[in-house]
């Protein structure tokens, strides 16, 4: 299942390193309202909409009966077959492969997470992981002394590239869509996914390369800062509570003064204060009324 948005330069591609990997392989696209989407040699839901990635995924499972949904994003090329990957979600539950960038070299702090803490999320809103992105928390928090040539139980591999048994995604009762229309949705299906006891296992003999970001870019950028801080601060809300839930929001409203005033330079542009004055709003607001 391929969820796509705006990717017309990028979805043929992936479909066809995903027939020569899977050969026989039932594939179907969500596509999210893209302006232009080419002709292509399967099934393809076409929404009136943006639905967001949340429910075009659960729209995927709905679509299909197979026991293991593969949900792949555009801009991922699978490079080796998928045997392996099948096999350890057939035990576990949920598996996901190894994402590299297009030399083969694997795409460390993305391909694998750690579930983010109170402490985590903070230091990525306040900036901190981008100025010092080997600091002990980010280390933790996005596998940084992971070995990725090792398979094993992990906490939250990207959703880029994850194998999803039917009965799992049952149980979950399928992706939050609150999580709209991107960000976060994944994180928060592998967290409820451990706490009913649901093992993840990263499988890195099954490989695929990933440009990254690409239908995000075509979001304009108000929009996205606005999704992504929405976004993070729902996840904070249904799984902190009490102080560490606070500590995100506060952190959320401290850390986008600076994020302010580095758009202002970068844009030569007033636009900044609309947006991140909002973001303040928003974040403080959350502290006394949760978001989800």
């Amino acid at each position: 299942m391929i969820v796509t948005y705006n990717s017309a330069d990028v979805i043929e591609s992936c479909l066809e390193a995903l027939s020569k990997m899977a050969p026989g392989t039932t594939a179907i696209v969500i596509d999210n309202h893209s302006v232009e989407l080419p002709k292509l040699n399967v099934e393809v839901i076409a929404n009136a909409d943006n639905r967001g990635f949340a429910a075009a995924v659960n729209q995927g499972f709905r679509a299909t009966s197979s026991e293991f949904v593969l949900v792949l994003n555009p801009d991922v090329r699978v490079k080796t077959p998928l045997d392996d990957l099948i096999a350890a979600c057939r035990q576990h539950g949920i598996a996901a492969g190894l994402l590299t960038d297009d030399a083969g070299r694997p795409q460390a702090g993305f391909t694998v997470r750690r579930l983010p803490t109170a402490a985590a999320l903070a230091f990525e809103v306040l900036g901190l992981n981008r100025l010092w992105p080997s600091n002990p928390v980010n280390r933790q928090y996005r596998c940084l002394d992971l070995d990725l040539s090792r398979g094993g139980p992990v906490e939250q591999p990207a959703g880029a590239f994850l194998m999803i048994r039917r009965d799992v995604w049952r149980t979950l009762n399928g992706f939050d869509e609150g999580f709209h229309p991107v960000w976060f949705e994944d994180v928060d299906f592998c967290k409820r996914a451990r706490d009913v006891g649901v093992q993840i296992e990263f499988v890195p003999s099954v490989r695929a390369a990933h440009t990254g970001g690409h239908s995000v870019n075509r979001v304009p950028e108000p929009c996205r800062i606005r999704f992504w801080y929405a976004s993070l601060l729902r996840y904070a809300a249904k799984h902190f509570k009490g102080a560490p839930f606070r500590l995100v929001c506060l952190a959320a409203a401290l850390g986008s003064a600076p994020r302010m005033i580095a758009g202002i330079i970068k844009q030569r542009s007033l636009a900044p204060i609309g947006i991140y004055v909002g973001v303040i709003g928003f974040a403080l607001r959350a502290t006394v009324r949760k978001v989800c």
